[in-house]
């Protein structure tokens, strides 16, 4: 089986495919930019961050468990977490891996850097209609991690200019981002029942323990209900 190509008029299909997603991840960069100058991070350091993790969620809530002194459980307890967070880009990659068959192992890790949510739909989307061309992925995923980079700036800037960010509503920008991106997903209300275990047990083990599990514990039974009330159930 020939090897996959990845040309360069993909990539810029695959750029073009991502322009409606900008203004979403824009605001979203923005957003962890002025949660982070208001942890005290610098700009190098929440730009670096932004280059190097190039994950939205798990940024926001290491930045939600930050602490001015570190131990080693604090360190892990962030990591756990990340990983709970992050553990569908396990599954979101095996779906990428026969379409990268042929490709050089460390091409492949490489270009697993830009595995993100909408990369990762835009490609499987591509590869759906009957395309080929790994451009379209590796396009989208770039495009949206240089936009990622440069929008966290911006919201640094803001951050460190206004001493109560809660008092302009600058703390709901990233719920209300995640309630916008969960709009496109819904399926009616019976494929919406794992997100209501999800969040009751989140809710509830929020309430009753203290620090992050309930992240943990709303992952988990979320991906349990999911997998017992599915459409046929």
């Amino acid at each position: 089986m020939p090897r996959a190509p990845a040309t360069l008029r993909g990539a810029r299909e695959g750029v073009r495919l991502t322009w409606p997603l900008v203004p979403g991840i824009v605001v979203f960069a923005s957003a962890y930019g002025t949660a982070a100058a208001q942890k005290g991070m610098t700009l190098a350091e929440v730009l670096t961050a932004s280059a190097v993790v190039f994950g939205g969620a798990a940024q926001m809530v290491a930045l939600e468990a930050w602490r001015d002194v570190w131990s080693m459980a604090g360190v892990l307890q962030v990591a756990l977490i990340a990983t709970i967070i992050n553990a569908r880009m396990v599954l979101m990659g095996a779906t990428l891996q026969p379409w990268m068959a042929g490709w050089p192992a460390g091409r492949t890790a490489a270009s697993a850097f830009f595995l993100v949510d909408a990369s990762w739909v835009i490609g499987m989307r591509h590869r759906a209609e009957g395309g080929n061309d790994l451009g379209v992925f590796l396009g989208s995923g770039v495009f949206l991690w240089v936009v990622w980079v440069l929008a966290t700036a911006p919201g640094y800037v803001a951050g460190a200019l206004l001493p109560d960010p809660k008092r302009f509503g600058l703390d709901m920008i990233m719920p209300i981002f995640f309630v916008m991106m969960l709009v496109p997903m819904w399926r009616g209300p019976r494929a919406a029942r794992p997100w209501v275990v999800a969040a009751v047990v989140s809710l509830a083990v929020q309430a009753l323990m203290p620090g992050y599990l309930f992240i943990v514990a709303g992952a988990l039974a979320g991906a349990v209900a999911g997998a017992f009330l599915d459409d046929g159930g």
